[in-house]
């Protein structure tokens, strides 16, 4: 009868021991650099909050930057057309002087013409 053989195959027992090792270190470094799955969702959360905390901050930030810009441009637009506005009432004032100087000066030439057509009338008369 054949023994049954009560050596113990020391190759296969190093074997399982090395996978067991680099298991247990695999284990161990998930542990220590990758923290559980709620500890990191709970960071991503706080991340993401952060994240749209300073885009809306950002947005805000812009928003009142251009809203200041629009409002600076309608007061200088006012103010162009305040100042062009005056200017029509002067020159409109101007025109309404200059037609009434050339009225006068058109009553003047009138009142001199018919003079001197009675001056020519009256000279063709006693020639």
């Amino acid at each position: 009868m054949e023994r049954p053989s009560l050596e113990i195959n020391l190759p296969d027992t190093y074997e399982e021991g090395k996978l067991y090792v680099v298991d247990s270190l695999n284990n161990l470094n998930k542990l220590n650099v990758c923290p559980d799955g709620s500890q990191h969702a709970l960071g991503t959360n706080i991340r993401n909050q952060c994240l749209f905390f300073v885009t809306f901050i950002l947005t805000l930030i812009v928003s009142l930057a251009l809203v200041s810009f629009v409002i600076f441009l309608i007061i200088q637009t006012r103010n162009k057309v305040d100042q062009i506005s005056s200017r029509l009432i002067s020159e409109k004032k101007n025109i309404e002087d200059l037609k009434k100087i050339n009225n006068m000066i058109l009553k003047h030439l009138n009142q001199s013409g018919i003079k001197e057509k009675m001056a020519y009338s009256a000279q063709n008369c006693i020639d």
